[in-house]
């Protein structure tokens, strides 16, 4: 989740996001996760470098219920998505949980109230709570996450809120109206969703990978109806509860043209974003799943991480022929969860054990690792110069990009932090489950 302006040389084989290819927007708003760029890269500047609960907090604001997406910020406004749940009975609960194969701790709940909540950038104040969609009997969830993890994208005033199994819609964030639903797209999760949608030209894209089904779909932004679907293909892990992927698509220039990369379960693929059409695919070559990192691209290469168990990262080409290539791979102290980040030539990624690692993109080479604190899964965030890793246990810690380790700051807030910060000028927008925060 740069400062300044990104240029991309293009070769024979270049492979850039769509959005670096056009210019890019000035640093006043953040629509989606991972920023303007869909890779952790940020155009804001005059950002902080340190603060605490006393210092820099320009405003906190408590929000309702609890989520884990990542705030979006347009024309002065913060959105975030929320979910306010009534936890089933002791006897109901406990029967579902025995229908269930999943034997991890869940939350299971009777019903939930799925919200956007809409607040001023300057003061903090919410300015506006839409209930959006509500569910009776939602499937269970981690107790580890939320009924509103995956983050909205705000684009022109109209905000798309995506609640997994339980449905998507869009919200007219100037009239509080719900422009469309659509509840259609259901997948067995258990533990929950993740995975956040991306917009191309008039198209939303999902991904909807459950223990029961998986495929990538297409929804026409407008209407909230379907425009393409397209199952996924390649053999996948015997047992169900290891085909489940919360992994978050980018689009990518490769040869001249727009496609989707899109991790999965075991596999990562290539489609095309106007037709859903399989271009390629690559197995990871090892067990892979509940993966939750979106991709990063540049100079000709693109970055992956398995997931679960062990994770590793992947860089491969795609040759003129659309088949990929395996460059490298990289398997030491690989989140599970977060993102990496690509900075010029460098991979940033901090581990769920706490450490963080700079290798080269070109060669998977070790640059530096070093530990900066207990677990992450937030995805880190580029902006002003400055690499931002958010820690589970509140705690920031800022580092300047290179191929030595320089810490900046360690930044401490009260509660538990699982959503990555998002900038614009002057301010970060981060959130804990204690609540919101404008940090300037």
């Amino acid at each position: 989740m740069t400062c300044s302006r990104i240029i991309v040389v293009l070769s024979a084989l270049a492979i850039v996001t769509t959005q670096f290819t056009a210019q890019l927007p000035a640093g006043d708003h953040s629509p989606e996760w991972r920023g303007n760029n869909g890779q952790g890269h940020s155009d804001a500047v005059d950002l902080p470098e340190s603060w605490n609960e006393t210092e820099h907090i320009a405003w906190k604001q408590k929000l309702p219920g609890l989520g884990w997406s990542t705030p979006v910020v347009e024309n002065g406004q913060v959105w975030v998505t929320t979910a306010i749940d009534k936890l089933a009975p002791p006897a109901e609960a406990e029967r579902r949980r025995k229908a269930s194969t999943n034997s991890q701790p869940l939350r299971i709940s009777e019903s939930v109230s799925l919200r956007a909540v809409g607040l001023d950038l300057q003061t903090g104040e919410i300015i506006r709570e839409v209930e959006v969609l509500s569910q009776q009997d939602p499937q269970m969830i981690h107790i580890d996450n939320t009924y509103a993890t995956p983050s909205p994208i705000i684009e022109n005033g109209r905000l798309y809120c995506h609640y997994g199994p339980c449905g998507i819609a869009c919200l007219d964030v100037n009239t509080g109206d719900v422009l469309w639903r659509n509840q259609s797209l259901v997948v067995k999760h258990e533990n929950g969703a993740g995975s956040s949608p991306i917009l191309w030209n008039d198209l939303l894209i999902i991904h909807c990978d459950g223990i029961d089904r998986q495929y990538i779909v297409a929804l026409d932004k407008q209407t909230g109806e379907e425009v393409w679907k397209t199952p996924r293909t390649g053999k996948l892990h015997d047992n169900p509860q290891l085909r489940k992927s919360y992994a978050t698509s980018l689009i990518v220039d490769i040869n001249g043209q727009p496609q989707i990369v899109s991790p999965s379960a075991d596999w990562i693929y290539g489609y095309d974003p106007s037709t859903g059409k399989e271009l390629w695919k690559l197995n990871y070559g090892t067990l892979g799943f509940s993966n939750a990192a979106r991709p990063v691209a540049s100079n000709g290469m693109i970055f992956t991480c398995t997931g679960y168990m062990k994770s590793q990262i992947l860089a491969f080409k795609i040759d003129e022929q659309n088949k990929p290539r395996l460059a490298w791979r990289y398997k030491d102290q690989v989140p599970n969860v977060s993102c990496p980040l690509l900075v010029g030539d460098e991979i940033y990624f901090a581990s769920d054990a706490g450490i963080a690692t700079c290798i080269d993109s070109k060669t998977g080479k070790l640059h530096w690792k070093e530990r900066i604190g207990k677990r992450f899964w937030a995805a880190p965030l580029y902006a002003d110069g400055k690499i931002y890793f958010f820690d589970r246990n509140g705690t920031t810690t800022v580092i300047a990009p290179g191929t030595t380790f320089k810490k900046l700051s360690v930044n401490k807030l009260e509660g538990t932090l699982l959503s990555t910060a998002a900038a614009v000028d002057g301010s970060l927008i981060l959130r804990t489950d204690q609540a919101l925060h404008c940090i300037r």
